[in-house]
C-alpha cells in the first residue's frame, strides 16, 4: 500500500509527510501535473487541488486528523462501525470521539454553550451517536438545550452513569485533563438511548439548589453580587449561565460591580 501527496501547497505538504512519518507509511511527493504511480491506493492534497486531481481515492488534508480517514481506507474500511462524541458535563465540557474504542480527538470547550464543535463533529461523523455523563446537571440541562435549539428536541442521546469516569491526575491544567479522559470513559461505557426532551425539561429545582447558586454568584463576583431567587432557579433550569445571571443582575441594579 502506497500514498502519493500531490499537493503544491508547502502547509498541507508539511503537515501530510509529517504525519506520514510519524505512522511510517511510504508515500510519493508529486506535482499535480506528474503521473500517479499504479501502486498508489489513496492520494493526499489540499482543499483547493482536490478537484483538479483524477484519481478514485482522495483525502483533503486541512488538519493531522487526516491520518484517521486514511488509516480507515488503507485498512480496507471506507468507514468506522461505531462512532461515539462522548461529553462530560460540566463548566467547561470535556469532549472525546471514540471510533470502534479507539480515540480519534478530544477537545476541552468554553462553557455549556459552545456547542459548535459537537456540531462540527456531527457533521463530519455523520453516523456519530452523540454520549452524555449524567452528574452535573445544571450544565448538562444547559448545553442540551443548547443542542436541542439546533438539532430539535426529538433528536437521540445515550445518557451514561459517570461514577468513577473522572480520574485523579496530578500536575498542570489537571481540571482540563480530567474533563477530557472522563469524556474517553464516557465514550467507552454503556448508557440508555433517549431523546433530548426527555433531558432537557428539568423539574422544579430545591430551595438547596437555589441556595448553590446564589452562593456561586457571590463567589464569583468576589462577594459582590447574589443573584436573586428567581435567577438562580432559571440558571439551575438551565435556561442561563451563572455568568448571564450575574450580568443581568448587574444591569438591573443600574450596572453597579
Amino acid at each position: 500500500m502506497r500514498v502519493a501527496v500531490v499537493t503544491e501547497n508547502a502547509r498541507v505538504y508539511y503537515i501530510a509527510t509529517k504525519v506520514l512519518r510519524e505512522y511510517k507509511i511510504p508515500f510519493y511527493s508529486l506535482r499535480l501535473t506528474d503521473k500517479i504511480p499504479f501502486d498508489v491506493e489513496v492520494v493526499l492534497t489540499s482543499v483547493e487541488e482536490y478537484d483538479k486531481i483524477n484519481f478514485p481515492v482522495k483525502i483533503a488534508v486541512v488538519n493531522e486528523n487526516f491520518i484517521d480517514e486514511l488509516l480507515a481506507r488503507l485498512e480496507g474500511r471506507k468507514r468506522f462501525k461505531n462512532v461515539y462524541i462522548a461529553i462530560d458535563p460540566g463548566e467547561r465540557p470535556g469532549v472525546a470521539v471514540v471510533a470502534d474504542n479507539r480515540v480519534i480527538e478530544v477537545y476541552h470547550l468554553k462553557s455549556p454553550k459552545d456547542v459548535d464543535t459537537i456540531l462540527e463533529l456531527l457533521e463530519k461523523y455523520p453516523k456519530a451517536k452523540i454520549k452524555i455523563g449524567h452528574g452535573a446537571k445544571r450544565h448538562r440541562v444547559l448545553m442540551l438545550k443548547t443542542l436541542a435549539s439546533v438539532l430539535g428536541e426529538e433528536f437521540p442521546i445515550i445518557l451514561v452513569n459517570e461514577r468513577g469516569t473522572t480520574p485523579k491526575v496530578g500536575g498542570i491544567e489537571v481540571s482540563q485533563i480530567q474533563d477530557i479522559v472522563a469524556s474517553i470513559n464516557i465514550a467507552l461505557r454503556d448508557g440508555r438511548e433517549v431523546k433530548l426532551k426527555d433531558l432537557i425539561h428539568a423539574g422544579e429545582p430545591t430551595k438547596g439548589e437555589i441556595e448553590y447558586i446564589k452562593t456561586r454568584s457571590r463567589e464569583l463576583s468576589n462577594g459582590k453580587i447574589t443573584i436573586s431567587s428567581k435567577l438562580a432557579r432559571e440558571v439551575a433550569k438551565g435556561n442561563l449561565t451563572l455568568e448571564e445571571a450575574i450580568e443581568l443582575h448587574r444591569k438591573k441594579k443600574g450596572g453597579k460591580k
